[in-house]
């Protein structure tokens, strides 16, 4: 159930991410002369029907902020400027946090008007007014609506006592441009040099967001237009800079430039042999076991052979002594042994071999793979048709392929028309079938365009995409060169549910009224279901980049998410429920806040990073790319148990896994290329697992 109670107004100090992982954290911005807006308006509390007020209605700088009876007197009257100042008292004052507090709670006063970042606030279409500095939300504390209670700051939450209605509006809602010419130069080991032109802006640019791969690093004053970064030595990275004003409005990203950092030692030394290979087998999977490798700078993977073919590698810093094998054949003796890797890939002599005889029937989760086919480019959705055919989009190439699973013989049904890659994430993306597809050959696909994401369908008629049947049925959802979700699900009820990412800019994940970071869920004509919860497409927010979906049994749904640098997170969706993005991610930051809904099971980040899920007799199976992995955990109750974990570094990183006709799954691969839009330069495969009790 959503989680409704309220805190009292003696709160414990919550931290919010720090500025490496959460994009609320913010710089101070420059001083600027503002410019005055519309008429004084009142801001009027939507939980209390009172008036945001000046205590005791003196201008003195230091004065508190609570809510009264609105009176019409000057001390209610407040203006917006273009810079994002709350001004009052015929402009002479400004709405201020107390001491630049960027932690909740914090005090709000009125000050005299510095320019200062802690004066600017942005408010969303949803009501909240947010300030700049923190991403905190004003908030009538302890939910009170009693005339002279409180007005502070606190993590935003979508309560009705951090709501409020007004006529002044957001005084900017247009992006900055693009940052151009982005460079790097002094490359060593551990830092680089990180270069980019400066945006232009309506306003002013105010701060500059620094990511890799979709992951944000720092963020920069709007003055500035280089910084220096810590990088991994031997780790690729795509380096990117996105342009933010003080209203929060985020550009498109610039180009990414990608870098290698070289090694900080030279190294020539090779890990020892690993020793004491084992293993034992359990119907037909195989568990190995084995000691240590040392090495003089350190070990940080182990490659596991079978039968002289490499079929695993367990990372880590040290690396997991322990190796799974699933989906062997039965009564059939297999022959193993291990190499130790250093991080610059000195590799060990391979160890003693260890022989293994499986069982005489599976008797585990896993029992069998194969491949059914391999594709130059991403395979990103998929679906089983009801002749048993497989249908997949192509991400970068844009195109829809049909593929019988018996003979792997592929036909191209046509190119979806309007996609537009983003030199990320993003291009055509999910995929679904209506339930009647049978009559009306509708499928469901979620892609990028030139300006948006967007849901369409389109008709599958005489073997051919019928582009002139295509109807856009949600436009409008921002885009950006990572963050772009994109996974369709249709549930039991019949409606169809889509997962958006925040578009790199979380401040959208917590406003309702935006279709980013978000559970939207929509009629299969494109129109909102009247039991939405908030009256629009939102069905669940306070997301960051969601891309798995998924019905148990119960009909119940679930999510699975990218967290930036912390914890990737698998969470049970209520109506309505808030996730927590920006505040938290995963357990950490801001989780612990009333109103904020805990994932069911959370990942580090190097051992996640998935994306598709999908659940078999309500277990849930999770792919995932930097963990190179699959995840299998048993659903009981409102809890993720037993989990375990196959294909370690076996077939690389994983992007989508789905239900197989015959009880097992089509597991995707994207190993090469997804990070960027090229098409065609990729080497995938699509596999089919067999699966046991």
């Amino acid at each position: 159930m959503r989680v409704t109670a309220r805190r009292s107004p003696l709160r414990p100090r919550r931290r919010l991410l720090p500025a490496a992982m959460a994009a609320v954290t913010l710089l101070s911005l420059a001083v600027g002369v503002p410019a005055a807006a519309a008429a004084p308006a009142t801001i009027v509390g939507v939980a209390s029907g009172r008036c945001l007020d000046v205590v005791g209605n003196v201008r003195t700088a230091g004065a508190g902020i609570n809510i009264y009876d609105c009176n019409g007197q000057a001390n209610q009257a407040w203006t917006l400027t273009s810079s994002g100042e709350l001004r009052v008292y015929d402009d002479t004052m400004c709405l201020d946090v107390v001491g630049q507090d960027t932690t909740a709670p914090a005090a709000v006063q009125i000050n005299g008007c510095t320019g200062g970042a802690n004066q600017r606030w942005r408010i969303t279409t949803s009501g909240t007014i947010v300030g700049v500095q923190s991403g905190l939300c004003l908030d009538v504390t302890g939910a009170g609506t009693a005339n002279s209670t409180t007005v502070g700051l606190w993590t935003c939450n979508g309560q009705s006592n951090q709501r409020w209605t007004t006529s002044l509006g957001s005084a900017d809602s247009q992006p900055p441009t693009a940052p151009g010419s982005p460079r790097v130069s002094g490359l060593t080991c551990n830092s680089v040099t990180f270069a980019w032109n400066a945006s232009t802006d309506n306003v002013a640019v105010a701060f500059y967001d620094i990511y890799h791969d979709g992951q944000l690093m720092t963020s920069v004053s709007g003055t500035t237009l280089s910084t220096n970064l810590t990088v991994v030595p031997g780790a690729t990275w795509g380096l990117y800079v996105n342009a933010r004003d003080a209203a929060g409005n985020v550009s498109q990203a610039s180009t990414t430039v990608s870098i290698t950092p070289p090694p900080c030692q030279a190294d020539s030394q090779p890990p020892t042999v690993p020793q004491q290979l084992t293993g034992t087998a359990s119907g037909t999977t195989v568990t190995l076991r084995w000691t240590a490798s040392t090495d003089n700078i350190g070990v940080r993977a182990y490659d596991v052979y079978r039968a002289g073919a490499k079929v695993g590698t367990v990372t880590g810093a040290p690396p997991a002594t322990t190796f799974t094998d699933s989906g062997l054949a039965a009564n059939t003796s297999y022959q193993y042994y291990v190499v130790a890797r250093d991080a610059q890939d000195n590799a060990s002599s391979r160890s003693g071999t260890a022989t293994v005889t499986t069982g005489a029937a599976c008797a585990n989760p896993v029992c069998g793979v194969r491949q059914v086919t391999t594709d130059t480019d991403i395979p990103w959705g998929l679906v089983t048709l009801p002749d048993g055919s497989v249908l997949y989009n192509r991400r970068d190439a844009h195109d829809i392929i049909q593929l019988n699973p018996t003979t792997g013989a592929k036909t191209n049904l046509g190119t979806v028309p309007n996609v537009q890659s983003t030199d990320g994430e993003g291009g055509l993306l999910g995929l679904a079938i209506s339930a009647s597809y049978s009559s009306d050959r509708w499928l469901y696909i979620m892609h990028t365009s030139p300006s948006d994401n967007r849901i369409v369908r389109i008709r599958l008629e005489n073997g051919r995409l019928n582009t002139a049947s295509e109807q856009v049925l949600l436009s409008g959802i921002r885009r950006n060169k990572y963050h772009d979700g994109g996974r369709l699900r249709f549930g039991p009820d019949g409606k169809l549910y889509a997962s958006t990412g925040d578009a790199q800019n979380g401040n959208y994940a917590q406003d309702r009224s935006s279709l980013e970071g978000k559970i939207l869920r929509l009629n299969p004509d494109g129109t909102v279901p009247s039991d939405n919860p908030f009256g629009n497409y939102v069905w669940s927010y306070g997301h960051r980049n969601p891309q798995g979906l998924a019905f148990d049994s119960q009909g119940r749904l679930w999510e699975q998410e990218f967290g930036n640098s912390v914890m990737d997170e698998t969470n049970l969706i209520t109506k309505g429920g808030n996730y927590g993005w920006p505040a938290c991610e995963g357990t950490s930051g801001a989780c612990g806040t009333a109103g904020f809904i805990a994932p069911a099971r959370t990942y580090p980040t190097a051992e996640g990073s998935c994306s598709g899920i999908t659940i078999v007799r309500d277990a849930l199976y999770v792919a995932c790319a930097r963990g190179a992995r699959m995840y299998r955990a048993v659903i009981s109750g409102s809890s993720l148990t037993n989990v375990q974990t196959y294909f370690s570094g076996t077939y690389g990183r994983l992007r989508t896994v789905e239900p197989a006709p015959d009880g097992g799954l089509w597991l995707t691969t994207t190993n090469v290329g997804d990070k960027d839009s090229t098409p065609n330069n990729s080497n995938e495969r699509i596999l089919h697992v067999t699966l046991g009790n």
